[in-house]
């Protein structure tokens, strides 16, 4: 009996020092993912229960990218069970991330304005065009590490990455001409 609880520790602590690091990370792909604040948290809280179950599966490696897949399956599980619309709602990145100096108020205007752009030009991307560009620029995942999360050839990474990347360019590019009218 005794084996059995330590193992079960060593199991814990071995999940918490390898996984749970990642929750942030996770968090982010299942907000771009669901859209929506309250899917992405019952996305990542089901994910890392899942995550748990199986951690007796985890073979080492990258324990980001091995959770990442998790999270991508689950929400697109979690979209599937749903079956309902998901309602976008607008993702406040000053609230994620941290302050470096206080602009002055016409600066913060301007800034504020070019993250709402960029918001709703993420958010209007294709899902697999979102999934990477999210991996890739805000989790600074490797192309083989995306690839391994989403299962499909680093090409295929690459080449989503790129479509994802001249649409967000010119979705910008076109919502800003807008906002100088």
């Amino acid at each position: 009996m005794k084996n059995s609880v330590t193992t079960s520790e060593t199991r814990l602590r071995l999940f918490e020092e390898v996984i749970l690091p990642h929750l942030n990370a996770a968090y982010n792909l299942a907000r771009w993912l669901t859209r929506n604040e309250y899917d992405a948290q019952d996305a990542v809280q089901e994910a890392y229960l899942r995550a748990f179950r199986f951690f007796d599966g985890y073979r080492g490696g990258d324990g980001k990218s091995w959770l990442l897949e998790i999270v991508r399956n689950t929400c697109f599980t979690f979209h599937r069970r749903e079956k309902r619309n998901v309602t976008s709602v607008v993702f406040d990145e000053a609230a994620h991330t941290p302050a470096v100096g206080l602009p002055n108020a016409e600066e913060a205007l301007v800034e504020a304005g070019k993250r709402t752009i960029m918001q709703k030009c993420i958010e209007g991307l294709p899902e697999t065009f979102r999934e990477v560009l999210v991996m890739r620029e805000l989790e600074e995942m490797s192309y083989r590490e995306i690839a391994d999360v989403a299962g499909v050839p680093a090409g295929t990474v690459m080449s989503r990455l790129s479509r994802a990347r001249k649409r967000l360019e010119e979705c910008a590019q076109g919502r800003n001409m807008e906002s100088d009218k």
